[in-house]
């Protein structure tokens, strides 16, 4: 029995997937997918296993997230399992259709959050107003 693991990461959240033959279940921090929040996350998650189709049907996937924010998170746990489905399948064109539909469900986008600068206003770019009056 092969079992695959592979890591996904989007801004400060790490997603571990990990991939094996099996019935098709899909769980989420040991939760089914069903039972995800927010709606949206859910939705980003399901875009590689709804593009995948049926080749989902016979691989269980377990995908542990942790850091950052919900739609972070969804990301990174999109990137893990897009990318633990191409490498358990091996599937070239299963690859050309994840690329052509969003490159991030292959490709990590490695932006991060700029910081604060000190004595400036509360934003990372903001300037502190000076008043001439």
């Amino acid at each position: 029995m092969k079992t695959l693991m592979v890591s996904g990461k989007r801004k400060k959240a790490i997603a571990s997937a990990l991939i094996k033959e099996g019935t098709g279940t899909i769980k989420i921090n040991s939760r089914p997918i069903e039972e995800h929040t927010p709606d949206l996350a859910k939705q980003k998650i399901m875009e590689p296993l709804v593009i995948a189709g049926e080749r989902t049907g016979k691989v269980d996937i377990k995908v542990n997230v942790r850091g950052g924010g919900a739609i972070g998170q969804a990301e990174a746990a999109r990137l893990a399992i897009a990318k633990a489905l191409v490498a358990f399948t091996k599937d070239k064109k299963l690859e050309k259709e994840f690329l052509d539909y969003d490159r991030q469900l292959l490709v990590a986008d490695v932006r991060q959050r700029e910081t604060r600068k000190p004595n400036t206003a509360g934003k990372a770019r903001a300037k502190v107003q000076k008043s001439y009056r």
